[in-house]
């Protein structure tokens, strides 16, 4: 199995085309604390099939350097996000070695309240 790094330098979140809205929010908080990120910078494989095509990979939204953590934002409700969470758990088992967090709809939630109150 393999994983695909792009070396990615710092831009400020208005310079990124995000795929969703929240996205785009987490990248503003994380510039507010001058905290270094990198926006799908890794693809982890995570399953091929039978003719060796790839079936099933994983590519978390963040990736902060200084935390060796990559961070996956749901805004999705809770019953929704078990694709998400198999993914996690398979990238877990498959690269241990890698640190990765999902951020859930109510965390995203109290960090927009919080630090983004134009928006909540």
């Amino acid at each position: 199995m393999t994983s695909s790094v792009s070396a990615l330098k710092a831009v400020p979140a208005n310079d990124v085309v995000f795929a969703h809205e929240s996205e785009q929010h987490i990248a503003e908080i994380l510039d507010m604390y001058d905290i270094e990120w990198q926006y799908e910078p890794t693809t982890f494989e995570l399953s091929r099939r039978a003719d060796g095509s790839l079936e099933s990979a994983f590519s978390p939204d963040f990736y902060l350097p200084a935390f060796d953590l990559y961070v996956e934002v749901t805004t999705m409700a809770q019953k929704h996000v078990t694709k998400k969470n198999r993914k996690l758990r398979q990238l877990k088992e498959q690269y241990p070695h890698v640190n990765a967090k999902i951020l859930y709809l109510r965390d995203y939630q109290a960090l927009v309240s919080t630090h983004l109150p134009h928006v909540a």
